[in-house]
């Protein structure tokens, strides 16, 4: 796949798993709903890594940065991401996660010494004022309720933890770990890191057999998780966690398209001015499509 394609896959697939997070709620408690999507996709992709003969040995220092991937990528910032989504509006979850794009910038240049050009870090600035554009009208009636800063926080925290995980992929990549086995063990480790902590916390392992649960579980699972990461993390690795994160930018603006069409959203002066910052925002921020011949085989 091009670097358009990767992208293309990464947003389309993710702006719609904000709606299907929804569908986890209820019976289950939100961590261990983390578990069970991080725990099948694991399996999954292990099954994979092991049909097609994939190496899946790695020396200890290397099971240590993929576990560190895993708790914060697929541990601590679905649950924060799950916890969050209880407390305040999935359109304001969407605002504070796609700060992800400046984060992932800034940390970029931090760890890695990647030059931070101005035009792409004003682009960052201008998708995230557009998502806050789009979202905000719709979450500010939701402001008075309970728990609020709680949620708040938490999708802070989560935002924090996924841009961290986000510069650990671009470091475990740039040592030689591929991106199919990675995820297959990071996600082992995300799906133990969590489970454990819900046995400490006395979180009940309960599950939820409606079509509902199962359906949204399968399709977290298998697309939001293993095939999204997939794309998003060798995506991450060719141009940088930086230009990357800015999916996160435009993934809101999918889930408002699915939305219109599955919600009877109504387009209004605001939503229409917000999209066209996220667009121009992208312009800024995307690099340059590669020329044929230097597109990978």
């Amino acid at each position: 796949m091009n670097n358009l394609t990767l992208y293309l896959a990464s947003v389309l697939i993710w702006g719609s798993t904000w709606i299907a997070i929804t569908f986890q709620y209820g019976r289950v408690a939100p961590e261990v709903s983390v578990a069970y999507r991080f725990g099948l996709a694991a399996l999954i992709l292990l099954v994979w890594c092991l049909l097609r003969g994939l190496n899946l040995r790695f020396s200890k220092r290397e099971h240590g940065w993929i576990a560190l991937q895993g708790a914060t990528m697929f541990g601590m910032n679905y649950v924060f991401v799950y916890l969050a989504e209880q407390r305040i509006p999935s359109g304001l979850m969407a605002v504070i996660f796609s700060l992800m794009a400046i984060m992932n910038l800034l940390g970029a240049r931090v760890f890695f010494g990647t030059a931070l050009p101005r035009k792409a870090l004003w682009g960052a600035v201008l998708g995230v004022t557009g998502v806050g554009l789009i979202c905000l009208p719709g979450a500010a009636g939701s402001l008075y309720g309970a728990g609020i800063r709680t949620g708040l926080i938490l999708a802070l925290a989560g935002t924090v933890a996924a841009s961290f995980s986000n510069l650990i992929s671009q470091r475990n990549q740039r040592s030689g770990i591929p991106v199919v086995q990675g995820n297959a063990l990071g996600m082992s480790y995300g799906a133990l890191f969590v489970a454990s902590y819900c046995a400490l916390a006395g979180r009940p392992f309960l599950f939820d057999l409606s079509l509902r649960y199962v359906g949204s579980l399968a399709f977290l699972a298998v697309f939001g998780s293993i095939l999204a990461f997939g794309a998003y993390l060798t995506l991450v690795g060719r141009i940088g966690a930086g230009r990357a994160g800015y999916a996160m930018v435009v993934i809101p603006v999918v889930a408002l398209a699915l939305s219109t069409v599955m919600e009877g959203l109504h387009w209004h002066a605001w939503l229409v001015v917000g999209v066209a910052l996220c667009l121009l925002g992208n312009v800024l921020v995307l690099p340059k499509a590669p020329r044929a011949e230097e597109s990978p085989a």
